[in-house]
């Protein structure tokens, strides 16, 4: 039998997680399975930030929010790549 395996600790500072990229990632994924989301995402972000996604809001940094209220792209391609190249 094999001994048990004791992994190091490892800290995470969760605010830095969930407002420095998580909560992109939540917010692309809910368009990407959600075409009503999505939709309002492109058309009507403010709204769509406003609401969330099933009552769940996005953490997203002052940035980001700024992006993507401020987006004019007309596909969730378009806006991803507006997000990525403006945060490189």
């Amino acid at each position: 039998m094999l001994a048990p395996y004791e992994f190091p600790a490892v800290t995470v500072n969760e605010s830095r997680l969930e407002a420095g990229g998580t909560g992109l990632s939540r917010l692309f994924a809910a368009a990407v399975i959600n075409a009503q989301f999505r939709d309002q995402l492109l058309n009507h972000p403010g709204a769509a930030l406003a609401g969330g996604y099933f009552g769940e809001s996005f953490l997203l940094t002052e940035r980001e929010e700024s992006l993507i209220l401020s987006h004019h792209a007309r596909t969730l391609p378009d806006l991803a790549r507006h997000i990525t190249k403006a945060l490189r």
